[in-house]
């Protein structure tokens, strides 16, 4: 049988234009590439803010989405990880350079790939193709940046682990969160919600941090230990010196280094997934040897750390909150995305 060569998607021709569902160009097929029929995918931020222009000028038109989940249709001559009929998925990142001589490639963190970073969407294939995401009917990337699904979560509930699940379980993972750990998860949001659950999964004790009490009582259902405003300074200070990690997903631009360094028990870790269209401000070095302190940010996370994630969440059972629309409804689930009306992840479900 041969190869599809177009998919039907959600297309933003530009900034404030209305998505249009579309017939666009599939990415040409090579040895390694991998074909899925689209059942899911997870709306995030990035999508708002790439189809926005807020990330710089993107290549429109944009197909967005980049957390997808579906069936396997077809494989390359050197696909081995997949096959067809399997229930796949696929991240924020869909390429890199795999070049020997890429440090980053050759040691295991392709997400930090500076040669050939290959976004889902919005990005160029070496070929010169586009890129294009998953709010489609069907989807053509690398297999090295696609993921056998375990047997025990469903599609819907796997597609948010691709990018959001991922953003925040990498980093938590990566700085050893373990039952000795004190977590606070700043901005309880898309992200939000994840760091609560993973980091519990992982045996911290955790502590919700949002600007105002609005989401204590859900904090808490998600599995928080305890919730505290950072606008209360009384709140605040019950957990001065105590925090071993504190996972920022958001926060405001009135943030100051000095109100959360304080937090931190000796060698904490402040770990930044969120990103936000300003800087954070400067921190002074004083504070910065004195507290010591590590700052560091994540990027998505690499294959190996995904694969990781995928057995993780199988075994510890880790849902995300989220809410489904049907693909038709892609621009009232944006818009409703917008209005800050999900609890916590939407899905878009062909």
């Amino acid at each position: 049988m041969s190869a599809p060569t177009t998919f039907h998607g959600w297309l933003c021709h530009g900034k404030d234009e209305p998505m249009k569902w579309e017939e666009m160009k599939l990415r040409a097929e090579d040895d390694y590439s991998v074909d899925m029929d689209i059942t899911d995918c997870g709306i995030c931020g990035s999508d708002i803010h790439t189809m926005d222009a807020n990330w710089g000028q993107p290549r429109y038109p944009v197909c967005v989405g980049h957390e997808i989940a579906g069936i396997c249709t077809r494989v390359g001559s050197k696909v081995r990880n997949v096959k067809v009929g399997d229930r796949i998925g696929v991240g924020a990142q869909s390429g890199s350079c795999h070049r020997p001589e890429c440090t980053a490639c050759s040691t295991g963190w392709e997400n930090l790939c500076r040669t050939q970073f290959t976004g889902t969407y919005n990005g160029v294939w070496p070929n010169g193709d586009k890129s294009y995401g998953g709010y489609a009917d069907k989807w053509r990337g690398d297999c090295r940046f696609v993921f056998k699904i375990p047997d025990n979560l469903s599609n819907e509930v796997a597609c948010t682990f691709f990018c959001a699940g991922v953003t925040t379980y990498g980093p938590l993972k990566r700085h050893n969160v373990n039952s000795d750990s004190v977590v606070g998860v700043m901005g309880i949001g898309g992200l939000g919600h994840y760091g609560i659950l993973w980091a519990k999964a992982m045996g911290a004790k955790v502590v919700a941090m949002s600007h105002n009490d609005k989401k204590h009582d859900v904090a808490l259902e998600l599995g928080a230990d305890d919730y505290i405003v950072t606008s209360d300074a009384e709140s605040l200070a019950k957990y001065k010196g105590k925090f071993s990690h504190i996972l920022c997903t958001g926060t405001g631009q009135d943030f100051k280094w000095e109100t959360y360094v304080r937090l931190f028990s000796p060698n904490g870790i402040f770990i930044n997934v969120g990103l936000p269209e300003w800087n954070f401000p400067d921190i002074s070095p004083m504070l910065l040897a004195m507290s010591q302190v590590t700052i560091c940010g994540s990027a998505i996370g690499s294959p190996a750390e995904i694969e990781d994630m995928l057995r993780f969440a199988a075994k510890t059972g880790v849902k995300p909150y989220l809410q489904t629309y049907p693909m038709k409804d892609a621009p009232q689930a944006v818009a409703d995305f917008k209005a800050g009306k999900p609890r916590f992840r939407y899905v878009l479900k062909n």
